[in-house]
């Protein structure tokens, strides 16, 4: 095969390959790993705002049940609730807890 022919069926290099006008082709490699740190950034963002609100309701929920008068407060409402005391006695056994804590 002569050197025409041989250059008649390879076209040149192509797009993967640096050849002549592709040194001014933008560079789009950078968008990928980008994209994925962003990604995980995101995702650490989550599962730490998920982390902080798992363990401030929990820290709510002690402090709720070692206080007795919230405790009380919350017998009290609900013993209202099923019509066991009315309401005088209820604001009445209220303001008793009030002047306690």
């Amino acid at each position: 095969m002569t050197m025409l022919t041989t250059m008649a069926f390879h076209p040149g290099p192509g797009p993967w390959q640096d050849g002549p006008g592709m040194s001014d082709a933008p560079a789009w490699w950078p968008v990928f790993p980008l994209t994925f740190g962003m990604f995980w950034v995101a995702v650490a963002i989550g599962v730490f705002y998920l982390v902080r609100r798992r363990i401030t309701a929990n820290a709510a929920a002690t402090a709720a049940a070692s206080d007795p008068t919230a405790r009380a407060r919350s017998v009290l409402a609900e013993r209202f609730a099923q019509g066991e005391i009315d309401e005088d006695e209820y604001q009445t056994r209220l303001s008793a807890l009030r002047y306690d804590a």
